[in-house]
């Protein structure tokens, strides 16, 4: 058995610069595993590992703090195990900061293979069909097991379209949720629990929710239910309607969106902090990200193609590789064409967010979001 976990102060956040024009913020997140700056986009690796990648080629990337998932790992391989071995960073010898979700969108998106009750959900391992269980209380469990930086409160989160009674009913319990977290979180002195804000696409909830779960005196807060299943234009008014909802002074979170216009759109709404599987996923199906939008390598059209995926790039994939190479790869179903563009992908968005907090310290974000609208509106 490894020593208990040391006890560590709880994270810290300082604001450095807020844009007048649109509310976009710079900052930095003070974590016992390092200091995170703001905006920053998280690459999710659900299993303990960014898919296809080693963590040095996740520095590689430029990545501040990683996402895993706590109804993975406690299913497999359980989160008595890894704290057993001192807990995720050292079980998966990570030095990056970690924020583990709560579980709750994995377990309400299995749909048919599970039950809500207001102690908590009936679920069956999407793999096995064993039942298992967890309300607010288990997943408090699991994550304080598990010793990330950062924990998320257990939710409800219902998919698009939602009536106002549905949604109502699950910020409801959301809230109801969120007390019984902030009362079993044994670790508050060095994990911060991050409250999350329902509501669907309703103004009216998402303001009593905000209302709700601000009350409480967490380290930071995050909008939950977006990119659910509603359209381009809802999604962007939600977060723009809900971010002036939640405290200035603490970190803001908006948890599932990362395609490069989603990061500009929330970041210039006052979102500090993003996450998505998106850049893995594309990589594993050949997609990368550019500026000139997105681009499918399996096209014949890059059979010849001696430019990086991107020109200027300081990735290694594209220092190191032309876009024919990345094709033939691809072509062949060789692994190691999962892993270039993985670098890519992630390289892309985190460098995105890293220069949007570069002119929002320089007074120019302004310029900035107006070039991301040019950009982002290629075709993909």
């Amino acid at each position: 058995m490894v020593s208990s976990f040391r006890r560590i102060r709880v994270i810290n956040f300082e604001i450095e610069s807020v844009c007048p024009w649109s509310g976009a913020r710079a900052g930095r997140l003070i974590t016992a595993h390092g200091v995170i700056e703001t905006p920053v986009f998280m690459p999710v690796g659900t299993n303990a590992t960014i898919k296809a990648l080693t963590w040095e080629q996740v520095d590689l990337c430029g990545a501040q703090i990683v996402l895993s998932n706590s109804y993975h790992l406690y299913l497999r391989p359980g989160h008595k195990l890894v704290e057993s071995h001192g807990g995720l960073h050292q079980f998966a010898a990570c030095h990056l900061p970690i924020l583990t979700d709560s579980g709750g969108f994995q377990i309400f998106s299995l749909d048919e293979l599970r039950r809500i009750t207001e102690d908590g959900v009936y679920f069956k391992d999407h793999l096995s069909g064993q039942e298992h269980f967890i309300g607010p209380e288990k997943s408090m469990e699991v994550q304080n097991s598990l010793g990330a930086d950062i924990i998320m409160a257990f939710d409800e989160c219902v998919k698009n379209p939602a009536t106002y009674e549905e949604a109502r009913q699950a910020a409801d319990r959301t809230h109801r949720w969120l007390e019984r977290c902030v009362a079993r979180h044994a670790r508050s002195a060095d994990q911060a629990l991050f409250g999350i804000v329902q509501g669907s696409t309703y103004e009216e909830l998402r303001t009593q929710s905000a209302q709700i779960v601000t009350s409480f005196d967490l380290p930071g807060f995050a909008i939950g239910g977006v990119a659910v299943g509603e359209n381009r234009q809802a999604i962007e008014h939600m977060v723009a309607y809900t971010a002036p909802l939640l405290p200035k002074t603490k970190p803001r979170y908006l948890m599932g969106v990362g395609t490069p216009w989603d990061i500009a759109y929330a970041i210039r709404c006052g979102i500090d902090m993003f996450d998505c599987v998106l850049p893995t996923r594309l990589a594993r199906h050949g997609a990368a990200f550019t500026s000139a939008g997105r681009i499918a390598l399996k096209g014949a059209r890059f059979t010849t193609d001696p430019e990086p995926l991107e020109p200027g790039c300081s990735c290694y994939t594209c220092q190191h590789h032309s876009r024919a190479y990345l094709h033939h790869l691809i072509r062949l179903k060789e692994m190691t064409a999962a892993s270039l563009l993985s670098i890519h992908n992630i390289f892309y968005l985190v460098r995105q967010a890293a220069l949007a907090r570069q002119a929002i310290l320089e007074g120019r974000f302004r310029q900035y979001f107006e070039d991301a609208v040019t950009l982002c509106s290629q075709p993909a």
